[in-house]
């Protein structure tokens, strides 16, 4: 929009005669042959109409064949020689429309079907160009524009802004980087940047290794941790469940149902950018939630139905996405598709047409609630990593505060998800926060500053001693009111920052109208559950570096103090499971091994396949 009102709109506005003709050898030659007095004009519109006129057989449009056919004069004034000018370059392009299809002589009724095209693409610097020519053509000829939409590309230039440049070697060689990162991260790179929007992007090599690092590899594994289980449980689409009675099946599915339904939509209006972040996100969710939720689910050592519903839900929604992907990361799409596909399906996934969404399948609830899960989870470990409590050390007590009640009500179903994955004992709902946290409340004066000018400094005084319940009406969304010399003052939830310092014992963060808390107490149990939990991860790391296949059980022999030792036996059954360990051995003599920390504790682990 900001092209077509702006730059594009501007340049209309002013428009300056075109002269068309250029004094040139190569180029289309004008179709116009004069008389010597300039008195007779012939506009040719035609091979055969030239052919009729000159009586002359022409094979060659060229100027130099042209320019030697005359066209006996009409008036008795000799012969009419053609003009020696060519068109200006961009009269072609602007007929490409027509030229393209030989349109009127060929090709009438398929090009009248198809004209004015759904949209072209170039760069911003075509807005006095080919945009401009296709433009004036097309409303000469039929007074409307020769295209419904157009994508506008900005510049790339290099990462110091100034424009690319082989004898400044400002820039890496496109080679390289398609080489070392893959041309999909590449690609996927420039579209999700603001040159599809065109304006100027700044080109970042670390910004193409971050898409392969946060978007290409996590597809990657998501399709290769399919394939693996697969493999070992020798499943195959023979034996897929369509209907699914799982939670996180019924969520993904309905993202994904979202997920074409925004992809298209931002398709349909030409919004590149806008297409990839929806897309961004469901791999995210695939891979850090549903993947990470669902593993224990494709490790069982029976094939059950419930085995059966992960398979078949995650193979689909790999397939789907796969098709979803295509256009903008073309490569991996295709090699998953291919891997995936079966005999009645088309060869490439090129070949294949564009989800359409199914509209049965979404589950805007569910994909709230689940929405509101992750962000709690989110919170929850975003506390854990910024004051040093390991997720593999389990806490008492999470609480959760939220002023919707009917979110907070619904978040209790996940209760169990949200507890396994931050590793909570208990996990206590509130309506507000004022339990663990104690509320403060400051101006934001960028906000009222505009708003009240030089009574700004009075009225945010006065916000900062407004009373709790106030503040807890605005901290719900609502607005808050003030009294100030007989003066009121309405003050909205944007107009102020809300403070919450956490009581002594609790840690406190927060999104949103969510609210999390965490109790960093730990007891003699909890922290002989940490310590065995940090010798599974111990084990798995030395599993991974020996290439253990991973249904290959081992023997486990453990030395350490005493305090792990208590530690391991107390939890020998728990070890055993996660690790696949048929025996597990521990004592506080000597063994040969690795040394690992474990919590600051001294350990030696000895694995024996």
């Amino acid at each position: 929009e900001h092209i077509k009102e702006g730059r594009f709109g501007k340049w209309l506005e002013g428009a300056r005669d075109w002269a068309i003709s250029r004094n040139r050898y190569w180029g289309t030659p004008l179709p116009i042959w004069r008389s010597d007095d300039g008195t007779e004009i012939v506009c040719v519109g035609s091979i055969k109409e030239l052919e009729s006129l000159s009586g002359a057989k022409v094979n060659d449009l060229h100027k130099h064949f042209v320019d030697k056919i005359i066209i006996p004069s009409r008036m008795g004034k000799g012969v009419l020689k053609r003009i020696p000018e060519v068109l200006d370059c961009w009269f072609e392009s602007g007929s490409m429309p027509y030229a393209q299809a030989h349109y009127p002589f060929e090709n009438k009724e398929h090009f009248e079907k198809y004209f004015p095209a759904d949209f072209i693409a170039e760069g911003l610097d075509q807005t006095r160009g080919w945009f401009y020519t296709l433009i004036v053509l097309s409303t000469a000829l039929f007074d409307k524009p020769a295209f419904k939409n157009v994508v506008v590309n900005g510049l790339v230039l290099a990462s110091d802004g100034r424009k690319m440049s082989k004898r400044l070697k400002n820039y890496p060689d496109p080679a390289y980087i398609i080489d070392t990162y893959g041309a999909d991260a590449l690609r996927l790179y420039l579209v999700d940047s603001p040159v599809v929007r065109a304006e100027d992007l700044r080109f970042s090599e670390d910004g193409v290794k971050n898409i392969l690092r946060s978007i290409i590899i996590p597809l990657w594994n998501a399709y290769s941790f399919f394939v693996t289980y697969a493999n070992i449980d020798k499943w195959d689409h023979s034996k897929l469940i369509k209907n699914t009675t799982n939670l996180l099946d019924k969520w993904i599915i309905s993202s994904l149902a979202t997920l074409v339904e925004d992809v298209t939509t931002a398709m349909d209006n030409y919004d590149l950018q806008k297409a990839v972040k929806p897309f961004v996100t469901f791999i995210d969710n695939l891979t850090n939630w549903y993947i990470r939720r669902s593993r224990r689910r494709f490790w069982k050592s029976q094939n059950d139905e419930d085995k059966f519903q992960a398979y078949g839900t995650l193979y689909r929604v790999l397939l789907e996405l796969s098709k979803v992907c295509a256009p903008f990361v073309p490569f991996i799409s295709e090699n998953i598709y291919r891997n995936l596909r079966d005999e009645t399906m088309p060869e490439s996934v090129h070949f294949c047409d564009f989800p359409i969404v199914n509209k049965k399948e979404k589950n805007p609830e569910l994909e709230s609630l689940m929405d509101n899960t992750i962000m709690v989870v989110k919170l929850g470990r975003s506390l854990r990593t910024e004051h040093d409590l390991k997720i593999r050390q389990p806490l008492s007590i999470m609480r959760i505060a939220c002023r919707d009640a009917h979110a907070l009500a619904a978040l209790k179903e996940m209760e169990d998800a949200i507890a396994e994955e931050l590793n909570i004992k208990q996990i206590i709902y509130s309506h507000d926060e004022t339990s663990f946290a104690d509320l403060s409340i400051k101006a934001d004066y960028k906000k009222l500053g505009p708003k009240l000018g030089n009574k700004v400094k009075l009225v945010a005084s006065a916000i900062e001693k407004m009373d709790l319940e106030n503040i807890s009406r605005i901290a719900d969304g609502k607005e808050g009111t003030l009294n100030i010399n007989g003066e009121n003052f309405k003050v909205q939830p944007e107009d102020v920052v809300i403070r919450r310092t956490p009581k002594k014992g609790v840690v406190v963060a927060t999104e949103g109208q969510w609210v999390v808390a965490l109790e960093t107490s730990l007891t003699d149990e909890l922290i002989q559950e940490g310590l065995a939990r940090e010798i599974v991860n111990k084990i798995q790391n030395m599993r991974k570096n020996m290439n253990l296949e991973i249904t290959q059980r081992v023997k486990i022999k453990i030395s350490s103090d005493a305090i792990v030792i208590t530690a391991v036996k107390t939890y020998e059954s728990y070890i055993k499971g996660e690790v696949l360990a048929s025996d597990l051995a521990c004592s506080d003599a000597l063994i040969n091994g690795e040394t690992v920390d474990i919590n600051g504790h001294n350990c030696v682990i000895s694995i024996e396949a």
